[in-house]
């Protein structure tokens, strides 16, 4: 990458965070994420063996001197147990990071942002450096910083649907108007193309789990993913043409022999 993710802080050389969720095999996991490129992986607290070290874990299919673990409260749907579960992920040792995840639906798995505030808020004071998972509204954007996210990351679709960048109005609204903290496109990503669009948008980054551990061959989805994301981000740093009705000429005439 030409520049880096930077995020309370500390520094990334991926802009592409990818998940350990869904995949066929842990193995196939582990060459997915050497394939992406990546240097943070997100890990669902709640879904994951912590306590019993005799049996077999995801975890043991991460290695920590190469990935940071970003763990996160999916599956928590309210904010008692979104506090928890992030105390509880510190108190493993996973990590005082955490990707925060208040649902409020579980159809949809749309946030409950009044409770993800409220959560970002107490976590903050708690000392965790907080990435919500958030819709794309400004203004509850605004209040996650305000209440105290390292970063803010809005939805691009509904999670697991892999229907690609869906709101890409909202989503430019948000990046002309949030400068103070990164924001990072989570869920909806189907393709290489979305990873793309979502980085030429001007994103700091990207997260996704289920469109590199769906895909037919995943450990190529997951490079794939890698170069989508560093094309994406180059493209919106060279800044692209302006669009124009009409044709214009690759090769102009004038100053042509003759004309």
């Amino acid at each position: 990458m030409s520049d880096a993710l930077v995020i309370a802080g500390r520094t990334f050389q991926s802009r592409l965070i990818v998940g350990t969720g869904k995949y066929r095999s842990f193995p196939e996991m582990a060459r997915c994420h050497t394939a992406s490129g990546a240097d943070m992986v997100t890990v669902a607290v709640r879904r994951v063996n912590l306590t019993d070290r005799s049996k077999e874990s995801l975890l043991d299919y991460i290695d920590r001197e190469k990935f940071s673990i970003l763990p996160n409260t999916a599956a928590c749907y309210n904010v008692d147990d979104a506090v928890r579960t992030a105390m509880l992920a510190r108190e493993v040792g996973l990590s005082n990071w955490i990707k925060l995840e208040v649902i409020g639906d579980e159809k949809t798995l749309f946030p409950d942002t009044a409770g993800l505030i409220e959560a970002t808020r107490i976590l903050a004071k708690e000392g965790f450096i907080v990435l919500p998972y958030t819709n794309d509204d400004l203004v509850v954007a605004r209040r996650l910083i305000d209440a105290g996210a390292a970063a803010v990351m809005p939805l691009a679709a509904p999670i697991g649907s892999g229907l690609g960048i869906q709101n890409t109005t909202n989503l430019r609204i948000l990046r002309e108007m949030i400068t103070e903290v990164p924001l990072i496109v989570d869920a909806g990503v189907g393709t290489a193309s979305d990873a793309a669009l979502a980085m030429e948008l001007g994103y700091d980054g990207i997260l996704m789990n289920t469109a590199i551990a769906a895909a037919d061959d995943a450990v190529r989805m997951a490079e794939a993913m890698k170069f989508a994301t560093i094309a994406g981000r180059l493209a919106y740093e060279a800044g692209r043409m302006p669009k124009k009705l009409y044709a214009s000429a690759s090769s102009p005439l004038a100053g042509v022999i003759g004309r």
